[in-house]
């Protein structure tokens, strides 16, 4: 190991705000980094799931108490700030300048050799609440007498980030947006993974280093550019937005709640500083950190990397695959229920006496000549219509009657993924204004005979996909429950067609 390896490896770092979207994306890059990491929160539960939990010290408080704080810094060499109270109840200022204090004593007490904070970039002058509050907690850990880094960043573009999703529902909701004169003002947006560098970065520097440095991306863009430059690469036509002269802080945030599913808690603070420029001032920060390798990501490569996985067409637009190697982009289990693409589905679950290989069979001859075990007249409907605006239809059937493959097309589905026995997954290929799967699964019940989960996935583009599936979710509700009644009743049938078989095969056997 080098010595500049063990340095690290020796190095207890402190992360405040490891259920937030920053600092549950920075604990696994720490541990990759070969720092040892604990953090401070007031709900372990909510890190139950994510799949570091287990390789970092977990320590209960809270910044407003000071006898957790004194627990939590004992012994840390480096504690990232990464926690704020936008969105909270009361005078979070009040709350904020606390805790910072709190922090600051805290720190200098334990012997902490440095502390990087994240802020907000802003501009001189009157500012937001939020931005107010966000420089002065900057200010106090400036002042704390424990070097601090403190690192200014505007709108952070990835998966989860509140203001990356209010840009993401509000362009895909809306097909034309009479919006605020804050549409036009200008904007420098930094992609998640850059910030997560610039914080990695950042605990290397030397100690004498205590100051502000304002960080963005390559990119100055007006708000509604940022709008299309998402819409563009969501596959969407580039909204027409009209600047409203008069349109109140509070009463565009009530509107972007009802729009999107952005808390309005959340989208008051964020509107209320999209009214001021938000653009670096400096770029000293490049004299001390150079740029990443291939350098920093522009606006539209940020947005394609928070798009990854969903334009990739995965099924899978959540945590549960995911591992510290994962793209900064992509969501966690402590992100907020609103954060990410929206995806509608409908799942059914059936228990059977018949055994799993039984309840397989029928799964696996689906489609084709053995239909869809619901409503034939519908399916065919279905069909005639996708042919009619030009896609494939239900001509197609299968190739096989028994077996399928990955690859194979069925009807207008092709098999995705199939794990025999128990899995079955079909991405929709008919013309659709949006993405589809059907996913059906086979797992013994542990008493003889087995579970039928059934679950239908969409992900809808734009306005056009949220009324298709609004129009067809009546429709739904009987071909999907029909299907799961009558795949369980099938594979029950067939279970009895084999015992009696068994039972009168047994004498010419014996």
């Amino acid at each position: 190991m080098s010595e500049a390896a063990a340095a690290t490896e020796s190095k207890l770092v402190l992360v405040t705000g490891a259920t937030g979207y920053i600092g549950g994306r920075l604990a696994p890059r720490l541990l990759e980094a070969g720092y040892r990491v604990r953090v401070l929160v007031r709900s372990p539960e909510k890190l139950a799931d994510v799949p570091w939990a287990d390789e970092v010290e977990v320590v209960r408080g809270d910044l407003g108490d000071p006898a957790s704080l004194a627990v939590a810094t004992a012994g840390v060499d480096l504690l990232y700030y990464l926690v704020h109270s936008m969105g909270a109840k009361g005078d979070f200022e009040a709350t904020e300048r606390t805790a910072a204090r709190n922090v600051a004593v805290a720190a200098r007490d334990a012997g902490v050799k440095r502390i990087v904070y994240l802020g907000g970039l802003h501009p001189t002058g009157t500012l937001s609440k939020h931005l107010r509050s966000r420089r002065e907690v900057g200010e106090v850990l400036l002042t704390s007498g424990v070097p601090t880094i403190a690192l200014q960043a505007g709108v952070i573009i990835g998966s989860g980030s509140a203001s990356f999703e209010m840009i993401r529902h509000l362009t895909e909701v809306l097909p034309y947006m009479p919006a605020p004169y804050w549409v036009r003002n200008h904007i420098q947006p930094i992609a998640v993974r850059d910030v997560l560098y610039y914080l990695l970065a950042a605990a290397g520097l030397p100690e004498d280093v205590n100051r502000t440095f304002d960080i963005g991306g390559p990119d100055v863009l007006r708000y509604g550019q940022m709008m299309n430059g998402y819409a563009v690469e969501a596959g969407l036509k580039q909204r027409p937005i009209a600047s409203i002269p008069v349109f109140a802080p509070r009463l565009a945030a009530h509107w972007v709640n009802v729009v999107t599913p952005i808390p309005r808690r959340l989208a008051v603070p964020i509107i209320e500083s999209l009214q001021y420029d938000c653009v670096a001032l400096e770029n000293d920060i490049r004299d001390l950190i150079p740029d990443p390798q291939g350098g920093l990501s522009s606006y539209r490569d940020s947005v394609r990397l928070a798009l990854g996985k969903e334009r990739a067409g995965e099924v899978e637009t959540s945590w549960q695959n995911s591992s510290v190697m994962d793209a900064p982009s992509d969501p966690l289990p402590s992100d907020p229920e609103w954060a990410g693409h929206t995806v509608y589905t409908d799942i059914k679950q059936r228990r059977t006496n018949a055994p799993v290989d039984a309840l397989w069979r029928v799964i696996e001859s689906i489609g084709g000549d053995n239909g869809w075990y619901s409503l034939p007249v519908a399916w065919a409907a279905r069909g005639w219509m996708d042919k009619m605006v030009g896609g494939v239809g239900l001509r197609r059937g299968r190739r096989n009657q028994e077996h399928l493959q990955a690859g194979d097309a069925l009807d207008f589905w092709r098999v995705e993924a199939i794990e025999r026995g128990s899995l079955l997954r079909l991405r929709a290929e008919m013309k659709l204004p949006g993405l589809a799967w059907l996913e059906l699964r086979s797992e013994p019940d542990g008493a003889g005979g087995s579970l039928y989960y059934q679950r239908a996935v969409f992900f809808p583009r734009g306005l056009g996909g949220r009324l298709y599936w609004l129009s067809i979710l009546p429709f739904h509700g009987v071909i999907f429950t029909d299907m799961a009644n009558r795949i369980t009743a099938t594979a029950a049938r067939q279970a009895h067609v084999d015992a009696v078989r068994s039972l009168s095969e047994f004498p010419a056997r014996v």
